[in-house]
């Protein structure tokens, strides 16, 4: 994609979460995390790239001790369609008998976020939680009825991008969540 191309993306699309308001989702956010995980030293797990620009506005609310960790597994690269996942990196830190919490940007059909949890509970995790900036509300989960423990914007199943989301590799750093004109 070109710059041109790129622009006419963020120019088209649909404001559908304003920053200001994703802001006031991740402070609410870091408040449930507190009250639920400030007695269990977790594992803060930041799933690249998406979870990046989430986890670092998270984290600076959660005023525990806490580890941060973070994994890259993917489905998407540079595409809009999923294909079979794929690992990068995995965690450093020891897992076992720890509380996991996952961050990451979305939670759209969960494969993704299901097999990282598998992968920490299979490493001793002794729970893990996942916390996701934003939840789309469709049927086409992994597993029926799969939500995340902790989400900050539920919204309707369109293509999106912004806060850590992308299209095609760019607007990850979109100051808002926004949707695709036509997607």
């Amino acid at each position: 994609m070109n710059i041109d191309k790129a622009n006419k993306v963020l120019k088209e699309a649909d404001l559908l979460v304003s920053a200001a308001d994703v802001e006031a989702a991740i402070k609410r956010m870091a408040q449930e995390i507190t009250i639920q995980l400030k007695e269990s030293r977790p594992v803060m797990l930041c799933v690249m790239n998406g979870g990046l620009i989430f986890t670092g506005q998270l984290l600076t609310r959660l005023v525990f001790p806490l580890e941060v960790d973070y994994v890259h597994a993917t489905r998407y690269g540079h595409e809009t369609n999923g294909a079979k996942l794929q690992w990068a990196v995995k965690p450093q830190l020891d897992l076992k008998g720890r509380t996991v919490l996952l961050l990451d940007d979305i939670l759209d059909e969960g494969v993704t976020l299901a097999a990282i949890a598998d992968y920490c509970r299979q490493q001793g995790a002794a729970e893990v939680f996942m916390a996701v900036l934003i939840e789309k509300l469709h049927l086409r989960k992994v597993s029926p009825g799969m939500r995340a423990d902790f989400t900050g914007i539920e919204v309707g199943d369109r293509f999106l991008f912004g806060y850590g989301l992308d299209y095609k590799g760019y607007w990850r750093n979109a100051p808002g969540i926004y949707a695709v004109k036509g997607l």
